[in-house]
């Protein structure tokens, strides 16, 4: 496809859509893509249709007709680009709806392989026994009836039992299907419709043109031969009592059933109708109730099942018997009574002969002639045995000559003379008369020689014309089976059936076809298999062929072969096939070094990976697979807990038998030191008890010996450490000095550790204290009149600080604390009020003052700008009004030309002047 599609489109793109390269008639190709369009040697056309996203219109390509051939191929390339990618995503959609739509149905499968029969053999199983009961428990029930339907609904719900006998597959509830009216074996839809075509088409084969069509040809069904007509060929697929077309899938109901009541008429007919709902196979015996008595008419009436209603009382029957003189003495019975089985001496038709006989046939005939003299009187009846009269003379009344042309009316003494006339008779061959005269007895054979041609045509040959003329040429037409030549010598062209055996291998694998052989195909073999259980107690009948595919059945019984291992018995288990599983039994062997039994699986027979095998010489030689030989293993060893104490002594724990004896258990040791404060810090380990009375915490020679230095708390505020090694008891006092800082932290102090560890808060406070005056500053800005001491200062300021009113001019000298408590304020007098409102008119004349001088400046500043303005404005005026002036050649060219032709005479005069 790719290749044919760079020779199409040169390699200037792909088309988008479901595009083919096709042969066309030319010398290009054509090519057909989604709007149905064709082209020929390119892509740049698309037929009509409708235009692909991106795909030139008529109207474009009309307005694109005077471009240059570089727009029209790239144009070409981008439409073929997006046809392409319209097939690969139509393609990739086709495939996945198509995985989806397999997966439902594998998933829907009733048939599949990997379903076991143990859901039949429970609940569905309990359901058809207990329909089929229903059958069985009035009068005169047979269960034998009902195996048949029993046996059809068992294989529907069976994995793999439901087999279509010409493809000899499993027939899935997912699948169409269609089930035979006479044997009711269910085939595949598209099968069993290809087998009535195939049959109707070898069947009508032979036929000439005139008759083909004419004749409605049957076709037979694969399994019981039973003939449709062509009008019942399957084209739909219907449930099994044809109501639902289609019928959906339902696992809840039998595979291929509508759900329905099945109402199919009882076959032989009794006015009911089925009432088991849609099922396959045939209609179980009418269960209807009816009052009917027993054939002979003897006993009373009593209620049967409709299917059972001829019923016999077992008397005597008592009707008399066509011989007429006895009766019959069988209990009652259906239908004419037997023959009579009496003896008795009868004579025969003739009366000639007597014999022993049975009563039940009267008449018989003798082997001896009649012998009775005719009405003639001349001659005798020749005839065996008869009843009646003779009959006449046969050699009375008007007889022929042999010739049969004159007829002569003779006494039968006498015989009829010839006539003297020629023969005249068709001879053997059919052709000639017989040129004798009349005569009595056969006419002699023909023996004019004639051209005669042989049987099949092709040779002629002059020759006797009592003689048939064979050549030898032998016919090489095929037969109707189409596989063999005729082989007859001179056959006329109805050449006869083929008598060899067809001897093709059926479906199965198994057999060969018995046949004759034929055209098309073989019917499917008729053989059934049973695929039986290893021991043979169950098995399963599948149509010859499936046995291959077809799991054996579950067995029930237990396995009956014997252990392989030192136990007296093995394991219950069902049977199987293969060797069975391990024996899980315990191994119950008493073990040599401490008496217990050996309480593991047993291990007689364990799979072990053989070692030492070859090994690849390289990396050419495949590895070969592992593999494992059977041998028996020894006990493991002894798993029974033991509590036994470890070596530290800190717990008792349940060790294996085998493992029993001293042992750590991975702890601290945890023994108290002689130091009383740490403990051995030791794996547990093995402690030697000096003094019993002392107790297991006591450490022993072996425990570590403490090194550490004291790590007991100091008192709060001491930062020194204990001077002596980790000892008991109480640490001494600390005498060492410490430095530390007083309460305005700018003296060091130093201060022994003790006293300032065992003072309370007031000595603390004294010791801390350096005696100088606080440098702290209060919140006012003065500096702190108290001694050195903790905390916040006081605010008892009591120094002067000067007051003045709001506008500066009046001032006093006041305590610090009373002006920060807002004790006292200095307020204005009518002195600094007229002092105020001097200087508030003064700024006030400023500010009107520097206001005009502003508005003056502005001014002026103003008019200097159009002033300014003016100037330009002139200037620009003077500019556009000057003319173009002129340069000095174009002013004075007129008069410089004579001047410079002068100029030039003189400059000759002087060089030629020169030279003279």
């Amino acid at each position: 496809m790719e290749a044919s599609w760079r020779q199409v489109a040169g390699g200037r793109g792909r088309a988008r859509g479901r595009a083919t390269a096709a042969p066309s008639s030319g010398n290009g190709l054509h090519l057909r893509g989604a709007g149905g369009g064709r082209e020929k040697g390119s892509v740049g056309a698309v037929g009509p249709g409708p235009s692909p996203r991106g795909a030139a219109t008529p109207a474009a390509a009309g307005s694109s007709a005077g471009r240059s051939p570089a727009g029209s191929e790239a144009l070409q390339t981008s439409v073929a680009c997006e046809l392409m990618s319209q097939r690969k995503f139509e393609e990739i959609k086709k495939a996945n709806q198509a995985a989806a739509k397999k997966l439902v149905e594998e998933h829907f499968s009733s048939s599949s392989e990997e379903e076991g029969d143990e859901d039949f053999e429970g609940k569905q199983g309990k359901i058809v026994a207990n329909t089929f009961t229903t059958y069985t428990t009035q009068t005169d029930g047979d269960m034998r009836e009902l195996e048949r339907t029993k046996q059809y609904v068992h294989e529907a719900f069976q994995a793999g039992a439901m087999t279509c006998l010409i493809c000899i597959a499993s027939v899935k509830r997912n699948q169409a299907v269609w089930s035979c009216s006479g044997c009711f074996c269910i085939f595949h839809m598209p099968c069993i419709q290809k087998w009535a075509k195939d049959s109707q088409f070898l069947v009508s084969s032979p036929l000439t043109d005139d008759d083909f069509g004419k004749r409605d040809y049957p076709w037979p069904c694969p399994k019981c031969r039973f003939e449709y007509k062509r009008s019942d060929t399957p084209s739909r697929y219907y449930c099994y009592c044809g109501k639902v077309e289609d019928p959906p899938l339902d696992p809840w109901l039998v595979p291929h059933s509508c759900g329905h009541v099945c109402e199919r008429e009882f076959k032989p007919p009794c006015g009911h109708k089925c009432l088991l709902l849609c099922h396959p196979g045939p209609c179980p015996p009418c269960p209807k109730m009816v009052t009917t008595t027993c054939y002979c008419k003897k006993a009373k009436p009593i209620p049967r099942r409709c299917s059972a209603k001829e019923w016999s009382c077992q008397l005597p029957c008592g009707r008399k018997l066509l011989c007429g003189q006895h009766k019959c003495e069988s209990p009652c019975h259906a239908g004419n009574c037997p023959p009579c089985p009496r003896v008795s001496r009868q004579k025969c038709v003739c009366g000639k002969q007597a014999a022993e006989r049975s009563c039940a046939s009267p008449l018989w005939h003798c082997d001896q002639v009649c012998g009775k003299t005719l009405p003639c009187g001349h001659h005798t009846c020749e005839q065996v045995c008869h009843v009646g009269a003779c009959g006449q003379c046969p050699r009375s009344g008007k007889r022929f000559c042999p010739c049969q042309k004159s007829k002569f009316s003779l006494p039968c003494t006498e015989d009829v003379p010839t006539c003297g006339d020629s023969c005249d008779k068709v001879l053997e061959c059919g052709i000639h008369r017989c040129s004798q005269r009349c005569h009595r007895g056969p006419c002699e054979t023909c023996r004019q020689e004639v051209e005669k041609q042989c049987r099949c045509g092709k040779h002629t040959k002059r020759m006797p014309c009592h003689k048939p003329y064979l050549c030898e040429t032998k016919c090489v037409k095929m037969r109707d089976c189409q596989k063999h030549q005729c082989r007859r010598k001179c056959c006329p062209g109805n050449c006869p059936p083929c008598d060899q055996n067809c001897g093709r291998t059926l479906g199965c694998r198994n057999h060969k076809c018995p046949s004759v052989c034929h055209r098309g195909s073989c019917y499917p073999c008729p053989e059934t298999v049973d695929v039986k259980c290893n021991c043979g107690s169950t098995k399963v009948t599948v149509p010859c062929g499936r046995e291959r595919t077809t799991r054996p059945p579950k067995c029930k019984e237990q396995c009956s072969r014997p252990p392989t291992c030192h136990h007296t018995s093995q394991e219950k288990h069902r049977c199987h096939f293969g060797s069975c599983p391990p024996c899980h039994q315990p191994c119950q062997k008493v073990l040599e070094k401490c008496g217990h039994l050996c309480p593991a699986p047993c291990h007689d027979q364990a799979l072990i990976k053989q070692t030492g095998r070859h090994q690849p010489t390289g990396p050419w030689e495949q590895p070969s697979e592992p593999a494992f030989i059977q041998t028996a293993l020894p006990c493991p060893p002894c798993q029974v807990p033991i509590p036994t104490e470890c070596l530290g002594k800190h717990e008792v724990s349940p060790l294996p038998c085998h493992t029993v004896g001293p042992y750590s258990c991975k702890r601290v040791c945890g023994r108290t030191l002689d130091c009383q404060n740490h403990t051995c810090m030791k794996e547990c380990h093995k402690v030697t008890e000096i003094d019993a009375f002392i107790g297991k915490n006591k450490a022993g020679p072996e425990c570590l010996q403490c090194e550490e230095g004291c790590s007991k708390s100091r008192p709060l505020g001491c930062p020194h450490p204990c001077v002596l090694p980790c000892h008991p008891g109480e640490c001494p006092p600390c005498v060492q000095m410490l430095r530390i800082k007083c309460h305005c932290k700018i003296t060091s102090l130093y201060v022994e550790c003790r006293k300032i560890t065992t003072a309370d808060i007031d000595e603390k406070n004294l010791l801390s204290c350096c005696k100088n005056q606080c440098p702290k500053e209060l919140p006012c800005g003065h500096r702190c009149k108290e001694m050195c001491h903790p905390g916040e200062c006081p605010f008892n300021c009591n120094q002067k600080v000067k007051l003045r009113c709001p506008c500066k001019r009046i001032k006093k000298e006041l305590q610090c604390n009373k002006v920060r408590e807002n004790q006292i304020s200095i307020e204005c007098d009518t002195t600094c009020k007229e002092m105020k409102r001097k200087a508030s008119e003064i700024k006030e004349a400023e500010a009107k003052a520097a206001l005009e001088e502003e508005k003056r400046r502005q001014q002026a500043e103003l008019e200097a700008f159009e002033n300014r303005l003016k100037g330009r404005r002139k200037k620009s005026r003077k500019r556009d009004e000057v003319a173009v002036e002129l340069t000095l050649w174009q002013k004075y060219k007129y008069s410089l030309l004579p001047a410079c032709a002068l100029v030039v005479l003189v400059f000759a005069w002087y060089i030629a002047r020169d030279v003279a």
